[in-house]
């Protein structure tokens, strides 16, 4: 195993022909892809790793002012391709953040993408500004740091339920609560304001690769609206499927519904670039 494959605990899965490349978000590492990958080891050569500052690596190889903007994420993207060899085109499936880091990859490196299917996935401008609804406010999130940073577990105990959408007895509650124990505070602050204050808004029209845009119905982190946006704005062809689950991790919560159409998603290529109907 390589330097890079070792500080990612990159893990792959599968023997077809074709890879797929499973990213995950903040919070999260490679475990919240537990209920997907099963489907998908008999079809294709599954790429699985954790994002540096998450959980399962190293903390003392996050370097903030790297990862102080997305781009450092990207070359770490980058640099597991290399090492793996993959000069074919993959398809790329990236949750929340992971979403927007495989847009701008995309835009670098078109040709490494076959197709992107986002989940849960904001231009990461989550801010409300004068035309563009995001979510939340400026105080919103000077809250959240604050918070973040005066009592992290605490913080972590009241975001995971509400991320998720459950009660802490849920699964799902318990599993992104362990995650997000399991990152450095201090790390957790830094890759939280990275996030949510980066805005891809001005480069969506530069990514040319397909994009399938997948929502939860309710979700506290990123209305529906904001994947509207990312349909509207992109480049690219762009499909919009609004599921009906609940939560940012529906993946992880809401198997059973959102398995089903990741996997569809991922077989199919975009038919007509319009928004889809919820699915039954």
């Amino acid at each position: 195993m390589g330097v890079v494959e070792e500080a990612h605990n990159v893990r792959v899965v599968g023997s077809g022909e074709r890879t797929i490349v499973l990213a995950h978000g903040f919070g999260t590492d490679q475990s919240v892809w537990k209920h997907l990958v099963p489907h998908l080891v008999n079809e294709y050569r599954v790429v699985l790793f954790d994002n540096m500052g998450s959980g399962p690596t190293n903390p003392d190889y996050f370097d903030f002012e790297r990862y102080a903007s997305l781009q450092g994420y990207v070359l770490d993207l980058f640099a597991i391709f290399e090492e793996l060899a993959i000069t074919s085109p993959v398809i790329y499936v990236g949750h929340s953040v992971s979403g927007a880091i495989g847009l701008i990859a995309s835009i670098h490196r078109p040709e490494l993408f076959s197709k992107i299917v986002l989940i849960s996935t904001s231009p990461s401008r989550f801010i409300n500004d004068v035309d563009y609804y995001g979510g939340f406010d400026k105080e919103d999130l000077d809250q959240v740091f604050d918070a973040m940073n005066k009592n992290y577990k605490s913080w972590a105990s009241g975001w995971a339920p509400l991320c998720v959408g459950g009660d802490m007895e849920s699964v799902a509650v318990q599993e992104f609560s362990r995650t997000l124990f399991n990152i450095r505070p201090d790390i957790a602050l830094s890759v939280a304001q990275t996030v949510l204050h980066s805005d891809l808004r001005g480069i969506l029209g530069l990514v040319s690769v397909p994009c399938h845009i997948l929502q939860s119905t309710k979700d506290v982190s990123v209305p529906v609206v904001v994947s509207k946006y990312l349909h509207k704005h992109l480049g690219a062809e762009s499909i919009v499927e609004i599921m009906p689950s609940e939560g940012h991790l529906p993946q992880l919560s809401s198997p059973d519904i959102v398995i089903s159409v990741i996997l569809r998603h991922i077989r199919f290529d975009i038919l007509k670039p319009e928004t889809m109907k919820p699915s039954a």
